[in-house]
């Protein structure tokens, strides 16, 4: 009896546009083996849903049991020669098979002779079929970018949207709780004097539901929606916005009041917690650069994080990387020494954390006193355009022009004096925060995520540098004298 390796495939727009589907083939393909008087020893199958991964997983298992089973087979069935590979270079590893392992490649649909006449025949059926997916590929992409300079997304809808199909075409409409939610964190954030942990901590408590999933709303996904153009009624398609045609959910004076309170932050989602320029080399000068590299073990794959100077390959440069968990070594090593015990010297602690912040509440201050005496000028402007014009000594034009002047220039200093409010509160709330972990910090630092890290480190040091494979940190004010000791020789005799 004949044995042969056969393979189905099908997508949902063949299986809709051509009418056979991975039942109608695997018929065809058992119905010929049994007239050659034998059957599949193997049948390979890539459904619709299959991924590009997958389905090029299944092709390679396919080449795999052929060349391991040359032997005991007696050729490749397949239900049509575009059915078989998806391009050229599939193709040639399947004629290969015919030439290296005498298995015969046969399609019952369209049989040919296993003869130049034949092969070439074949080949020009492969040919056909790898122009047609390169051209679908390119009708796409053309067909999406069409879609978006249209005003419609091509891709599903932001958080406040879903997507929904109006006369057979894919569009979106706004989310009624969903949507309820991006107005009330937008509103939150631009008027009720929020940071972003603040809010994050606010609709939290309020009971607001981000998904069934997942309830909470992640601090990422919050800073997110608040950068995301879309609920302005624009399209984000390859790193441009365009005007999309669904209505908007947020009014724009509320966007810029929320982009501005925002001060251009971004929100850092990697794990490479002492990357970004937080570490200069000791030897060059140049920022320390994270990388992460996989080791195969027997358990799986494991992931590690490595850092080093970005001038690491230049000619006589110390070749030297250091692991993260290295680094977390050294940092925790730190924080041991910040640990305070005694309450009197808590008390101190809380004392001096509060003082580093008197400059920057003095410079916040005087901006403040000075941004207050230019909105008092521009209300005095306002009162004296106004009695110059019901004096008539100016037209209702000019009055008019200056007037709209004057009220913009009125809202920008408002908008700035909420700016530098909003700051104050940040810098408070980051001091405050650096306190209550002060007596905890390693603990924290060991269940943080990056985010949480990151302000750590920055709170905590000022610089650092990466001296052979030893941290170099200089410490912020009052940390670099709980780090050093609280008793120096530089103490006075009635006080620390």
């Amino acid at each position: 009896m004949k044995r042969f390796v056969a393979l189905a495939r099908v997508s949902s727009r063949e299986q809709e546009r051509e009418g056979f589907s991975l039942e109608v083939q695997e018929t065809a393909l058992r119905r010929y083996a049994t007239q050659a008087g034998g059957e599949i020893a193997k049948l390979f199958r890539i459904a619709e849903t299959a991924s590009k991964g997958d389905e090029r997983k299944t092709f390679r298992e396919l080449v795999t049991y052929a060349k391991k089973n040359a032997a005991e087979l007696d050729g490749l069935l397949f239900y049509k020669v575009d059915r078989a590979a998806r391009n050229l270079f599939d193709y040639v590893e399947l004629e290969r098979l015919e030439s290296e392992y005498d298995l015969p490649f046969i399609s019952v649909s369209q049989p040919t002779e296993n003869t130049p006449a034949g092969r070439m025949m074949r080949r020009t059926l492969a040919n056909m079929a790898s122009f047609y997916t390169e051209q679908q590929s390119v009708d796409v992409r053309e067909g999406l970018a069409r879609r978006v300079l249209e005003g419609w997304f091509c891709s599903r809808g932001p958080y406040g949207y879903r997507n929904v199909r109006n006369d057979g075409r894919g569009t979106i409409e706004i989310d009624p709780q969903p949507a309820a939610n991006v107005k009330r964190i937008f509103h939150l954030y631009a008027y009720e004097n929020l940071t972003l942990d603040g809010l994050v901590e606010k609709i939290n408590g309020e009971g607001m539901v981000f998904r069934a999933s997942m309830p909470k709303f992640p601090r990422s996904s919050v800073h997110n929606i608040l950068l995301d153009r879309a609920y302005i009624g624009e399209i984000l398609h390859k790193g441009q916005w365009y005007q999309g045609k669904h209505k908007p959910l947020i009014d724009r004076a509320t966007w810029d009041r929320v982009q501005a309170l925002l001060g251009g932050h971004v929100y850092q989602s990697h794990a490479l917690t002492y990357g970004s320029e937080l570490i200069q080399c000791a030897h060059c000068g140049h920022p320390i650069t994270g990388e992460q590299k996989t080791k195969k073990t027997k358990s799986g794959e494991r992931y590690y994080n490595y850092y080093r100077c970005t001038y690491y390959n230049v000619k006589d440069h110390p070749r030297i990387r250091v692991t993260e968990a290295d680094l977390d070594r050294q940092v925790l090593a730190v924080f041991d020494k910040i640990r305070i015990e005694d309450e009197e010297v808590r008390d101190w602690f809380r004392v001096v954390l509060a003082s580093q912040t008197r400059d920057m509440q003095a410079d916040s201050l005087a901006q403040r006193a000075e941004l207050q005496r230019q909105e008092t000028l521009f209300v005095a402007q306002q009162d004296r355009l106004l009695n110059m014009r019901i004096a008539g000594e100016i037209d209702q034009e000019t009055f008019g022009r200056k007037h709209t002047e004057m009220r913009d220039r009125l809202a920008s200093i408002k908008l700035q004096l909420d700016v530098l409010d909003r700051s104050h509160d940040e810098t408070a709330e980051l001091a405050s925060k650096v306190f209550e972990l002060s007596q905890t910090l390693r603990q924290q630092w060991l269940t943080a995520d990056y985010a949480a890290k990151r302000r750590i480190l920055e709170i905590v040091f000022l610089n650092c540098r990466l001296d052979d494979t030893t941290l170099v940190p200089t410490m912020r004010k009052p940390f670099d004298v709980l780090a050093e000791g609280l008793v120096s020789n530089l103490s006075r005799g009635d006080g620390i």
